[in-house]
C-alpha cells in the first residue's frame, strides 16, 4: 500500500498521548491488539456516529503522526456485563481475565481526562453501561 493510504482517513486516537498511547499503538503494529472499547456516551458526547465494519482509520502516536491504518471488521454494543474474555485479551494489554480488564477500563473511565471529555466531573460505569466493542485488523503500517 503506498505511503498516502491514510489521506483523508478519520484519525483513531488511542487513549490519551502519552505511555499508554504508545503501549497501545505498539500493541496495534505488533498484531496483539486487535480489538478495543469505548463508551457509547462519548460517541454521543462529541456527536459522532458510531462506524461499522469496513470503516477503516489512520492510527496516531503520540506525537499525532500516523502510523498505521486499521478497517473495523465487528463492531457490536453490548453493556460493560457482557464483555468476555476473548475481547478483553485481543486488547492486546496483557489482560488475562475480565476483571483485570474491567479495572484497568475503569481506571481509564474513571480518569479527569475522560471526565473532562464527556463534561462530567462524576462520571462512573456499571455493568449496564453500554459499549462500542471494536475489533479490527491492520490494513498498512504507514512508518
Amino acid at each position: 500500500m503506498d505511503h498516502d493510504s491514510h489521506e483523508g482517513l478519520p484519525r483513531a486516537e488511542f487513549a490519551f498521548p502519552g505511555p499508554l498511547r504508545d503501549a497501545l499503538v505498539a500493541a496495534i503494529l505488533d498484531g496483539s491488539k486487535t480489538s478495543t472499547t469505548g463508551l457509547v456516551a462519548e460517541y454521543e458526547k462529541l456527536g459522532e456516529s458510531i462506524p461499522g465494519p469496513g470503516y477503516r482509520e489512520a492510527v496516531v502516536d503520540s506525537a499525532g503522526q500516523v502510523v498505521a491504518v486499521i478497517e473495523l471488521t465487528e463492531v457490536r454494543i453490548a453493556p460493560l456485563a457482557e464483555v468476555g474474555l476473548a475481547h478483553a485479551v485481543a486488547e492486546g494489554e496483557g489482560y488475562t481475565s475480565v476483571a483485570e480488564w474491567r479495572a484497568g477500563h475503569e481506571n481509564f473511565w474513571h480518569s479527569p481526562e475522560l471526565r473532562a471529555v464527556l463534561e462530567d466531573p462524576h462520571y462512573t460505569v456499571d455493568d449496564t453501561t453500554p459499549l462500542v466493542l471494536q475489533r479490527f485488523r491492520l490494513v498498512d503500517r504507514v512508518k
